[in-house]
């Protein structure tokens, strides 16, 4: 299943193979699929592909399976389901906005990009919420209070204490953190909040400007060559903020002990394996995902700080504290910010597909009206706006008294007419500006239209003219359909069909079963002493008026690594601190795996058993929904004509 989702699904900006001769490898429901469209799929999802029989067959198995689900998703109707035309007309805008830009123009917003990313600002701000589509009298309110706040700093008023203060910023944030939002670098702020902070100097606010959150002032504290990137490793003890001061001194000693015991000559990534709280980090050597310039990870502050005051590879940092504990950061590797050269295609690929590539549109419009032989009669045709544009104008359906055929501009011979920029401004614009002036208004959205229009005619054409856009639709509006009709016919019908899922069970129940378990207490100690201290408290005439936490705290008087405790059914074969144990009932002799001595207090013994439908539940609805898929297809087979031709198959490669 994950297979056929990721070949519908996983989708890169690649070369659309294309080949002069171009046969057609097989047919569902007599429509085609060309060599190429398998060829280029099939490499997509292959990072070493073969061309033998056997991994050709394999592979076409696949396909059809998902090609047989996409023509019933098609059969169905799922293509004219309003939300999954919307999605993937969200995708399809998406896909087509790197092709709307003059590449000509790119390269000077590469060049400002990778200035960025190798320079990081520091900057505070204050919000004043606004919607982009506010009526003139809201925006106009809105950017007179955002310049109330700017000539309050500007008097000497504290930037923070007015960003926090009552009546100060609406970035909810701004309570906690005063507008302050660290350091930052190309690509992590909005474009036009990022250009205005690079574009105001250290020490200087900012005149207020507008993004689609509403208008911001900006104050520049720093400015600092970018730090690069970090590969990094941490030992955690939870200790979230907000907890009783007793517990988390408590992780501030154990986190001590811990760095004592690496002052010692302990092992970083054995210390982690025994003592770090981070389930995710642990069983990695507590190694972190990178972090720093040109990644998308940020670490909170206080770590990120410490982790770059490390001198050099391999040495740690003392305990350091945040929001959510203690850590005790190693530097694996440092990588400086690389050079343009080597970040140029990264670059290159995220101007693209970020909001700062609009600025090229206007010039690409220009290019597209010499290709198209755009003609202009637009000086008269906007004559009848400016004299009948008022409140009315909004509320009239049939725009009455418009010439509909008049023509505002021509574009590849095609007519723009009155009545489309009616129709334009009627669905676009929320309000006039009252007692404003009407042209301006109707210049600012003619040009608006006239740019969308002609970028919109261009999207049309561009399926024709560049066959990797017109694959790359193919897949995403398969890869739609894909998933919501497994959702319903396979994923949701199981989860919800509980007769189904019962009778499964029952009929399968040897495939669902538990292995040999113990009901025990275990403790993990970390030195053989330990461990027989805990037994000797176990085996004692007061261990039966003793309770856990009284038996830990006593163990731990000295140091709060020497035990730690696990209560719980344990499956033989899958916990790894009695797998291969011949325990009894009772206290057991302490015994080592790993390093490490472990002393068990075993309640009861139980042996592989069937499991009940609710223990089973998740593995069973695993199951039923493999049952419902291939039965589901077995259908498919048999409604859907598939046809492959297996010369042009196996002709792959050569």
């Amino acid at each position: 299943m994950k297979r056929l989702l990721v070949l519908a699904i996983t989708l890169v900006l690649t070369q659309t193979v294309v080949a002069q001769d171009d046969p057609v490898i097989m047919t569902i429901d007599n429509k085609e699929i060309t060599k190429s469209e398998f060829l280029q799929i099939y490499l997509k999802n292959n990072d070493d592909p073969k061309y033998d029989k056997a991994s050709l067959d394999e592979y076409m198995e696949l396909f059809k399976k998902f090609k047989l689900k996409v023509a019933e998703a098609e059969a169905m109707g799922y293509d004219t389901i309003p939300k999954l035309v919307r999605e993937l007309n969200g995708y399809t805008k998406q896909l087509a906005n790197p092709y709307l830009v003059d590449s000509t123009k790119i390269e000077e917003l590469v060049e400002e990009a990778y200035y960025r990313t190798a320079n990081e600002v520091r900057a505070s701000h204050i919000l004043v919420q606004v919607t982009q589509n506010a009526l003139p009298a809201d925006t106009l309110a809105a950017y007179n209070r955002i310049m109330a706040l700017r000539k309050r700093v500007l008097n000497g008023e504290e930037f923070a204490a007015v960003a926090s203060g009552p009546g100060g910023s609406e970035d909810p944030s701004a309570k906690t953190n005063n507008g302050d939002l660290g350091y930052f670098t190309a690509f992590q702020m909005v474009y036009p909040f990022e250009d205005m902070a690079y574009n105001t100097e250290k020490g200087e606010v900012s005149m207020p400007f507008r993004t689609r959150f509403g208008y911001h002032i900006i104050y520049v504290a720093d400015k600092r060559p970018a730090r690069g990137s970090m590969e990094s490793a941490h030992i955690f003890v939870s200790a979230r903020s907000g907890e009783p001061e007793d517990a988390i001194e408590s992780s501030r000693k154990k986190a001590d002990e811990i760095y004592s015991l690496l002052e010692n000559g302990g092992k970083f990534e054995e210390l982690v394996k025994k003592y770090s709280d981070d389930p995710s980090s642990v069983n990695k050597e507590g190694k972190l995902p990178p972090f720093g310039t040109g990644t998308t990870t940020r670490m909170l502050p206080a770590f990120e700080d410490a982790a770059f005051g490390i001198a050099n590879d391999g040495e740690y940092t003392a305990p350091i504290q945040t929001d959510y504990g203690f850590h005790i950061i190693k530097r694996n590797k440092w990588h400086p910010v690389p050079d343009f050269d080597a970040m140029r295609p990264s670059l290159e690929k995220r101007v693209a597909k970020d909001s700062r590539s609009k600025q090229t549109q206007k010039s690409f419009v220009g290019k597209l009206k010499k290709e198209y032989k755009f003609k202009d009669k637009s000086k008269k045709g906007l004559k009848w706006f400016y004299e009948n544009v008022d409140t009315s104008f909004y509320k009239d359906p049939t725009i009455s008294g418009i010439k509909k055929d008049k023509p505002m501009f021509i574009l590849d011979k095609m007519k723009y007419t009155q009545r489309d920029f009616a129709m334009f401004l009627q669905t676009n614009y929320r309000g006039i500006r009252k007692g404003g002036e009407i042209r301006p208004m109707i210049d600012d959205q003619y040009k608006k239209w006239e740019e969308k229009s002609i970028l919109g005619y261009e999207e049309s054409k561009l399926a024709d003219k560049y066959p990797a856009y017109r694959a790359l639709v193919t897949e995403y509006h398969d890869g739609i359909l894909l998933y919501e009709i497994m959702s319903d016919m396979v994923w949701n019908k199981a989860m919800k069909d509980t007769t189904g899922l019962k009778e499964f069970h029952a009929a399968n129940s040897s495939k669902f079963r538990w292995n040999k378990r113990y009901d025990a207490d275990i403790f993990d100690c970390n030195s053989k002493a330990v461990a027989e201290e805990v037994y000797a408290i176990l085996t004692s005439d007061s261990a039966d008026s003793m309770n856990i936490v009284d038996i830990v705290q006593q163990v731990n008087t000295d140091s709060e690594l020497n035990t730690r405790h696990r209560n719980g059914k344990f499956d033989v074969e899958k916990s790894s601190f009695v797998k291969g144990m011949d325990l009894k009932v009772g206290v057991n002799e302490v015994y080592e795996i790993d390093g490490k001595y472990f002393v068990a207090r075993v309640a009861e013994i139980l042996p592989p058993a069937e499991k009940e439908f609710g223990e089973a539940k998740g593995a069973v609805t695993s199951d039923y929904q493999g049952y419902l898929e291939e039965e589901w297809l077995k259908e498919l087979r048999a409604k859907h004509k598939i046809v492959v031709k297996e010369d042009v198959l196996y002709s792959l490669g050569k």
